[in-house]
């Protein structure tokens, strides 16, 4: 029986609409060891994506932290490096096959991105949501 220590497994998102490809990345990173989300800061969701999340940072956080395959939670920038890694003690990063960080591969674990679904995709279908309600609305 060996005494190792699980190893410590980073995820960066920015989850502003989470979905299950989501909950599948975090499911898959929590077989590897003890699930650290570096959750993107409102800022750098703002500069990088144009918008600001529709959670704030702190609600976006709270939801991670129910999620049980997530032990901890903390705040990041839009790109992750070695540094940063070394900072929380951090064995691998998983990211989803859209990776830009720039770490070492030995420490980094692609995996493929859920087909069908993205934040974005989830924008765009409440907004079909929302305007098939008002066309209901004017009808009547």
């Amino acid at each position: 029986m060996t005494n190792e220590k699980p190893k410590r497994i980073m995820v960066d998102m920015s989850a502003t609409l989470l979905h299950h490809g989501h909950i599948r990345i975090l499911k898959a990173a929590k077989a590897m060891g003890t699930v650290v989300v570096a959750l993107t800061i409102d800022e750098d969701v703002k500069a990088h994506k144009g918008y600001l999340p529709e959670l704030r940072y702190e609600e976006r956080r709270e939801v991670l932290e129910a999620i049980r395959y997530v032990d901890e939670v903390v705040p990041t920038r839009w790109l992750i490096d070695e540094a940063f890694l070394d900072q929380h003690t951090i064995d691998l990063l998983v990211h989803g096959d859209d990776n830009t960080n720039r770490i070492n591969p030995d420490r980094l674990v692609v995996l493929p991105r859920t087909q069908g679904i993205s934040s974005n995709l989830m924008r765009c279908r409440v907004l079909e949501s929302v305007s098939q309600i008002l066309q209901a609305r004017e009808k009547k």
